[in-house]
């Protein structure tokens, strides 16, 4: 049972994952996170050293039966909405409704200069985001629709073809501002808990939003706005901070000190995950009842070595 009293979902396990060399070692990958009882592979959607994430996960879907695959997340700026609606469509139509459909605002700063995208404020990204997923979903429905908007115009238009998964793919919103956080729970099936990066870096203070309390303020804020919608909800978070070893005293004491912070921030924190199988299980169990987290992501780095982690909590 969680906090709030309402039945634990079932945890769910996913990897993300951005490059392989050759194509023998990215389908390995995949089958071998399907093998070990990883629910979903995601990939980011960046212009760095990765893969593309549509033929990519395309590839991993077309490897396995039943693993689901998404991106965490796409970055609606990247592709006019009309055209990732027709790509996600298709991902959903050609792995046999596997696809979770993760989206959002955009926020490395790097992809956009490096592009020459136009890097908005947060709040026109935002905005823009809203509008481009209103797109993806009518379009969805395969139904003659047109949509005037401040930074799109549709004019009757039909999208094919139409997702398996009936009337839209499950949607998955991450966010660690508040606004962001409001809107996931107001319009996502899946809700991912983030730190801030209204930056468009990683930093310092990136790692100050990972401890308990920012994320105990984060979950609060989507429970409220949710409401009565929160039983359908399912909450995520990507893990980036994993170790498994036999010592999580000297994992965390390692982290700590490489991020200059106090250790009880890492060893509270659910954004990591340090020691032996059974107590970060131990761990996934309580934060679950904590803050609902049912909904777990760690890197490609970690299918192999999270795999005895997943055999504990096989059912539960």
């Amino acid at each position: 049972m969680t906090s709030n009293s309402t039945p634990a979902r079932r945890f769910k396990f996913g990897v993300q994952a951005s490059k392989a060399a050759t194509q023998k070692e990215w389908t390995e990958l995949a089958r071998t996170a399907e093998s070990n009882g990883f629910d979903t592979l995601t990939m980011p959607d960046h212009f760095t050293d990765q893969l593309a994430p549509v033929p990519a996960l395309m590839a991993a879907a077309s490897a396995t039966k039943n693993l689901r695959i998404g991106a965490l997340v796409w970055d609606n700026d990247y592709k006019h909405p009309v055209v990732l609606a027709k790509e996600l469509a298709t991902l959903d139509l050609l792995s046999d409704g596997r696809l979770e459909i993760g989206i959002g605002a955009g926020w490395m700063a790097t992809d956009y200069v490096q592009s020459g995208i136009q890097y908005d404020r947060p709040g026109v990204r935002i905005d823009r985001f809203l509008e481009g997923l209103e797109i993806i979903k009518r379009a969805m429905l395969g139904e003659k629709f047109s949509f005037s908007g401040q930074h799109y115009t549709i004019t009757d238009y039909v999208a094919t073809p139409l997702p398996v998964q009936r009337p839209c793919p499950p949607i998955l919103i991450g966010g660690g501002g508040k606004r962001v956080l409001k809107l996931a729970a107001d319009l996502a099936d899946i809700v991912g808990i983030n730190p801030s990066l209204k930056d468009g870096v990683v930093n310092a203070e990136t790692i100050s939003e990972m401890s308990a309390e920012a994320v105990t303020e984060k979950v609060d804020l989507v429970k409220k706005t949710a409401a009565l919608r929160m039983s359908q909800v399912e909450l995520n978070i990507r893990t980036f901070l994993v170790s498994i070893c036999d010592s999580a005293k000297e994992a965390i004491e390692g982290t700590a000190n490489m991020f200059k912070v106090a250790p009880e921030l890492v060893a509270n924190s659910p954004f990591a995950l340090m020691g032996p199988p059974a107590k970060i299980a131990e761990d996934l169990l309580a934060r679950r009842d904590r803050w609902g987290f049912s909904y777990i992501i760690v890197g490609g780095e970690d299918v192999e070595n999270f795999a005895p982690v997943i055999k504990i909590l096989a059912g539960k």
